[in-house]
């Protein structure tokens, strides 16, 4: 199984944002886990970050890929192309937040992104994305 793991805008800034929010671990941190993780769960595993929206519609369009991993970013409130892109893959896709973005400000409560996912994970910061990899590691056995 080959995961693509995405990230959007300003995730690359990691343990440089506020932590009470995002945590303290560096983006760095983060690859480091998923990819170990991944290594000893047998997971074919890409990570790809942008802060451009259309380097993410771009890789997503590959469809090389057996599911997806997305955190979108700010792109998750108002980004239709990505939603789109996303709805062209047929396979499983997990939206993941660092964040509960139903408890932050208003404009964050909304995701174009979820209705075209399988599922969505907020508010449990890296571990999040552990948990999406876990659930799609099981969905294909």
């Amino acid at each position: 199984m080959k995961v693509l793991i995405m990230n959007g805008p300003n995730l690359n800034m990691l343990g440089k944002r506020d932590s009470s929010v995002y945590g303290d671990q560096s983006y760095d941190d983060l690859c480091n886990v998923l990819t170990n993780f991944c290594e000893t769960a047998g997971i074919d595993c890409e990570l790809f970050h942008s802060n451009h929206e259309g380097d993410l519609v771009d890789r997503i369009q590959r469809l090389d890929f057996d599911a997806v991993v997305i955190n979108p970013g700010a792109l998750t409130h108002y980004s239709y192309s990505l939603r789109d892109a996303l709805e062209i893959f047929s396979g499983p896709k997990i939206e993941v937040h660092i964040s509960n973005i139903s408890a932050r400000e208003a404009f964050r409560n909304k995701s174009v992104i979820s209705p075209v996912c399988t599922g969505t994970i907020a508010g449990l910061g890296i571990k999040g994305y552990i948990l999406a990899i876990e659930y799609l590691v099981l969905k294909s056995r």
